[in-house]
């Protein structure tokens, strides 16, 4: 069942797209920084950051809970804009992060939420993977990376998304890209306040005890009402 937040902050998101309340919706204005995106009007007083990893089961859970309500009630109105960050925490990770960066920059978003919202299914041979699978993992370059996307059949998941697979293992072999993610989320991992996924920061201020939409939300309201 939704939840009673998730509900109103949908509602109201709704409400103010149906009445003209916003002059555009800003969930088209998609910018890459490097190795993030923003989401959003640039010019927003409130600026979330999400910092999230896709083998975290906790980031999918806020991308579930979280995400229509954020892209209704906050983004689409301009009351906000939305950086993600990647947090590495292992190869597959690293993998689907390297294909959600795939392809013009307007399809970052969609790219993001299919892995985050089927990530209860593509990452089922996590637990049932053999020694030999998870050495092919964890084969060096490219080669491991095209090992992950065809044992977790993440090449459905871009094929989906309207990739062929030549075109996503050429993002694969994007060694420069890669060596960036890496290191860009070496230096996330190392701020103070930053120790697990999901984690948000508003305005360069980093929240804490904040992992879920239900703990976001009450907060986000405030940052909005504040800046208004």
């Amino acid at each position: 069942m939704i939840g009673k937040r998730i509900a109103a902050a949908i509602a109201l998101g709704v409400a103010a797209l149906a009445s003209g309340g916003a002059t555009a919706n800003w969930n088209t204005t998609v910018s890459a920084t490097g190795t993030s995106h923003v989401i959003g009007n640039p010019a927003a007083k409130v600026r979330l950051v999400e910092y999230i990893s896709y083998t975290c089961p906790h980031c999918a859970a806020f991308t579930r809970e979280g995400e229509e309500p954020i892209k209704l009630a906050y983004i689409a109105p301009g009351k906000i804009n939305l950086e993600v960050r990647h947090l590495l925490r292992d190869p597959i990770d690293l993998t689907v992060a390297v294909l959600a960066h795939c392809g013009p920059v307007s399809k970052f978003p969609q790219n993001h939420s299919a892995f985050m919202i089927g990530q209860d299914k593509w990452i089922e041979p996590l637990t049932k993977s053999t020694a030999a699978q998870q050495a092919r993992w964890r084969t060096p370059g490219a080669a491991g990376r095209r090992a992950i996307a065809s044992d977790f059949k993440l090449y459905d998941i871009m094929a989906r998304r309207g990739y062929s697979r030549a075109e996503a293992d050429r993002c694969l072999a994007d060694e420069a890209f890669v060596k960036s993610l890496a290191e860009t989320s070496a230096k996330d991992w190392e701020k103070p306040g930053i120790d697990s996924t999901p984690t948000f920061a508003v305005n360069g201020v980093v929240l804490p005890g904040t992992h879920s939409w239900d703990a976001l939300a009450k907060q986000l309201d405030e940052f909005v009402r504040n800046a208004s």
